[in-house]
């Protein structure tokens, strides 16, 4: 941790930072996930996933941003590299070897519920460190993805 005089105990900032450095390791995780949607997914329905998959990307990266930016305003080291990401990653695995639009779909679909869940319990874990700023931070992450969800699993139809 570094040095700041921002009012959190040395402590609370730790734990509530590798909380933080755990979400962006999977939401850097997502962004990936999605682009790897977006390069390929075949089918009917190829432009609108493609587009979509875009969005969940640009939305995870932004999200990503306020992550690692609340880490670093708390006096954290940030871990944003890919060897982070691999090792710190909740989500579940992406085969490669996945065709077709469902697949893609499911997958993507698991990743942002996977996400959406962990995030909702890092809101009540930083509620119990004192940080309003960094559960205000997960809220508005979950708004999101919750949206991508939705939009996503749309095109499941009724399954």
């Amino acid at each position: 941790m570094r040095p700041t005089r921002h009012g959190l105990k040395t402590d609370k900032r730790r734990r509530i930072v590798d909380r933080l450095n755990a979400l962006l390791a999977s939401t850097l995780d997502l962004s990936l996930q999605a682009k790897q949607a977006h390069w390929n997914t075949r089918g009917p329905s190829f432009i609108a996933l493609h587009e979509l998959y875009d969005k969940v990307h640009e939305a995870a990266e932004e999200a990503a941003d306020v992550l690692a930016e609340r880490a670093a305003a708390l006096g954290g080291v940030v871990e944003g590299t890919l060897q982070s990401v691999t090792k710190g990653t909740r989500l579940p695995k992406y085969p490669l070897a996945l065709a077709g639009e469902v697949p893609h779909i499911e997958q993507i679909a698991d990743a942002l519920a996977a996400l959406s869940d962990d995030t909702r319990k890092a809101i009540d874990d930083f509620d119990k460190l004192d940080d309003a700023a960094s559960a205000d931070v997960a809220t508005e992450i979950v708004r999101s993805l919750d949206q991508h969800l939705w939009f996503v699993e749309a095109h499941l139809g009724k399954r």
